[in-house]
């Protein structure tokens, strides 16, 4: 197991933190194309594996580069969209984060039938991702730079021209003019963007602020998605006795829920608030778990079995709805510019981090504990409930820069709710 997913996931781990700096240096479409690179190359060396040890490497290289554009196509598309879409915007990586897993699967399923002696069996699986990435690498440029990192290295002029173009109005007009002002305006107050900053206080919060993006980023795996869909197989084969082919379907079936998840939630995330989404995901999953446990006990019927299989569905469904996309949203809302591609690049870490302990823990809690891990997942949903509503102020509605405002006023951890529920009440 230690080579499969322990190094991938290690890969991604250090692909995330080395986004610290460089993503200031050089910028969100250069990152995304370079660790897009990466992977790329990683996905060639897996495909053409001749022995165990090029594959383990490979592995590694494949979770370095997916790791660096995880951690920075969220940071991107927030500092290009406005208020009122950048939710929608940013949660759309539901929907491709969803569909991606169902292709992965029903490739997988498709090739299940060809003899395991057929290399095309494994390489071809391997190197479908290929395409993806060159799309990528192909069309990155094609896309306009984050406006509020130019401003950051003083590049004022392109800034200007593609928020012009982001607003359809003149590079000249006054609301240009008044957001560029703003940008500036917060980029002087939240600190040098030295990566120590992020683990000071100050007048901006901005540790406050990062373990806030790192929480919700932990919440992402610490529900216990990952360890439904990777072992759904076995879920649905071992724990619910459905023969090796229909456990595969079923397998595949189950995550063509999180894309339509995925469009719910870019569908209502700027109406209802990136905390309503988070609590009603992790209070259904919540119960789902709860239920898993006592139909998948020893001696359930098949009515049983049915209801377990049907949860399993729901908590892939409401996974997208309330964290899949969200908490990326999140992580890149609530930290400030100057260190925005550092706060991300550790908060993305963190979902490493936490997706490599699930990974590990995950076989030796079904194989010791039986149903009965399901428990522990409806317990992590359970704790979210309170961090989520007492510590995690909505950020709907407002600028980023507005969101820095926020934490200006806020002398305490339990502040930030309370100051934007005020102004919510009040119509800001």
């Amino acid at each position: 197991l230690f080579p499969y997913t322990t190094l991938f996931r290690s890969g991604g781990i250090f692909g995330s933190l080395a986004c610290i700096k460089l993503g200031d240096i050089h910028g969100r479409r250069r990152i995304i194309f370079a660790a897009t690179l990466v992977s790329l190359i990683g996905a060639v060396l897996m495909a053409s594996s001749f022995s165990l040890a090029q594959f383990i490497v490979a592995r590694v290289i494949l979770g370095l580069g997916t790791g660096g554009y995880v951690a920075t196509v969220p940071v991107w598309q927030s500092e290009l969209s406005s208020a009122a879409k950048r939710g929608s915007d940013v949660s759309t990586l539901g929907i491709f984060i969803g569909s991606g897993i169902s292709i992965a699967l029903w490739i997988d399923l498709g090739f299940y039938f060809i003899p395991g002696g057929t290399a095309v069996a494994w390489r071809f699986p391997l190197a479908f991702q290929i395409v993806l990435s060159l799309m990528v690498l192909c069309f990155v440029f094609a896309f306009p730079e984050s406006p509020r990192w130019l401003i950051k290295v003083g590049r004022l002029e392109e800034a200007r021209s593609i928020l012009a173009a982001l607003e359809d109005v003149p590079e000249d007009a006054e609301t240009i003019d008044a957001d560029i002002a703003e940008i500036q305006a917060s980029l002087d107050a939240t600190g040098t963007g030295s990566i120590k900053d992020m683990f000071t206080m100050g007048s901006q919060r901005l540790f406050h602020r990062a373990v806030l993006a790192s929480a919700a980023q932990m919440f992402q795996q610490i529900n216990g998605i990952n360890a439904i869909t990777f072992y759904a197989t076995t879920i649905f084969e071992q724990n619910l006795g459905i023969d090796p082919t229909k456990s595969r379907i079923l397998a595949a079936a189950m995550p063509l829920t999180q894309p339509v998840g995925g469009w719910v939630a870019s569908l209502t995330i700027d109406r209802v608030g990136r905390r309503v989404l988070m609590l009603a995901g992790a209070a259904v999953m919540m119960v789902t778990m709860a239920i898993l446990a006592g139909t998948t006990s020893e001696g359930a019927g098949d009515g049983a079995l049915i209801v377990a299989v049907i949860c399993l569905f729901i908590f892939s469904f409401m996974f997208t709805v309330g964290f899949a996309g969200v908490t990326f949203v999140y992580a890149a809302e609530i930290a400030p510019l100057q260190v925005r591609a550092a706060v991300n690049s550790v908060s993305t870490a963190m979902v490493w981090v936490t997706n490599f302990l699930l990974a590990e823990v995950t076989p030796i809690g079904f194989s010791s504990i039986k149903n009965r891990y399901y428990i522990v997942f409806a317990a992590t949903n359970f704790c979210i409930l309170p961090l989520v509503f007492f510590f995690f102020p909505e950020t709907s509605g407002r600028s980023l820069e507005e969101i820095d405002e926020v934490f200006a006023r806020s002398k305490g951890v339990f502040d930030p709710p309370r100051i934007r529920s005020e102004e919510r009440r009040v119509g800001k």
